[in-house]
């Protein structure tokens, strides 16, 4: 799932989601309460500078354009919530969850590259920047995406961390790319072009091809600690359900970006959807009942987590940004 990275840094007001009330910034300059996600996002992005070193380019641009698709900015989303995860799951190693961030992050990058390829989506636009295959070539770019897909399991795999933890974490993350996952979610994607669906076909889609991969982010900031078992069903059911509506969530928000924002805001091809003739939540929906189910959403991701207490506050706050995204497209009520 992609979104505008420049939008979710604006300082608006957040509405209320569910029972987890709202954080309403000033617009005089006071910095914002989750100084954590500031703090967070650059850790990331030191993790990826360190493992995706300029020291190691050869005679070719292989490295080069690795680093050109990840290294570009975002907004760390997927990084953030395997955090908020961690904190909640009181995984004791800041370094592992910034290991395990930038790994979820090259996957998501790996995505990016071959989504924006001429056979996907063909796109030329990715956060205001040419793409890669548009800067590199085609055939570096499908390299580029095989190559991060092995980086980030080589992260996981080298990981100081128990031998069963690591691979709880090989796994979650192979799923959510999987036929079962971004994989099969995408070519579900690119068969449903010009064809008449019906809602619950998109949903399946959306859930696979860009949710599988933000569910695997909070599990995996749980997994750095605390086993999938029958011990802490309860945790993993609500943490599953969260991920479950926040993804979905972020993709139909994505939707209504692609139809109302320009390049400038969005930072890649807007209406893209509507001409490759590519049913979407908000073309099957329109776009203010897509509103109203993004924001459905976001409240039930939000509820679900209310039993899990204050550790899941950094949790609430990434609900609480996406959340105003999605209103400043559509104001409160």
């Amino acid at each position: 799932m992609q979104t505008g990275s420049r939008l979710l840094d604006q300082r608006i007001g957040v509405c209320a989601l569910g029972g987890l009330g709202a954080r309403v910034h000033d617009e005089i300059g006071r910095p914002p309460p989750e100084i954590w996600m500031q703090d967070g996002a650059k850790r990331v992005e030191q993790a990826l500078a360190r493992r995706l070193c300029a020291e190691y380019d050869g005679e070719t641009e292989l490295m080069a354009a690795m680093r050109y698709a990840t290294l570009q900015g975002g907004k760390r989303t997927r990084a953030l919530l395997c955090m908020a995860a961690g904190a909640l799951a009181g995984t004791s190693s800041a370094r592992v969850l910034d290991e395990v961030g930038a790994a979820i992050e090259m996957m998501h990058a790996c995505t990016l590259v071959h989504d924006d390829l001429p056979a996907m989506d063909d796109d030329v636009l990715r956060r205001g920047l040419p793409t890669v295959h548009v800067k590199f070539g085609e055939a570096t770019a499908i390299l580029v995406g095989d190559a991060l897909q092995a980086h980030a399991f080589m992260i996981l795999a080298s990981l100081e961390t128990p031998g069963d933890h690591r691979i709880a974490l090989v796994r979650e993350l192979a799923q959510a790319v999987s036929a079962e996952g971004a994989a099969g979610g995408q070519a579900m994607d690119l068969s449903l072009v010009g064809k008449h669906v019906e809602l619950d076909k998109i949903v399946a889609m959306h859930r696979m091809k860009s949710g599988a991969l933000v569910r695997a982010s909070v599990r995996m900031g749980a997994l750095c600690a605390i086993s999938d078992d029958a011990a802490h069903a309860a945790l993993y059911g609500a943490l599953n359900r969260y991920g479950d509506c926040f993804g979905l969530a972020l993709q139909v928000i994505d939707d209504i970006l692609d139809a109302t924002a320009d390049t400038a805001t969005l930072g890649k091809t807007p209406g893209k959807d509507a001409a490759a003739q590519k049913p979407t939540c908000a073309s099957i929906m329109g776009l203010q009942a897509a509103r109203q189910f993004a924001s459905d959403l976001l409240r039930d991701a939000g509820e679900t987590i209310v039993p899990l207490g204050p550790r899941a506050e950094r949790l609430a706050q990434i609900l609480q940004r996406a959340n105003a995204l999605l209103f400043k497209y559509t104001p409160c009520a």
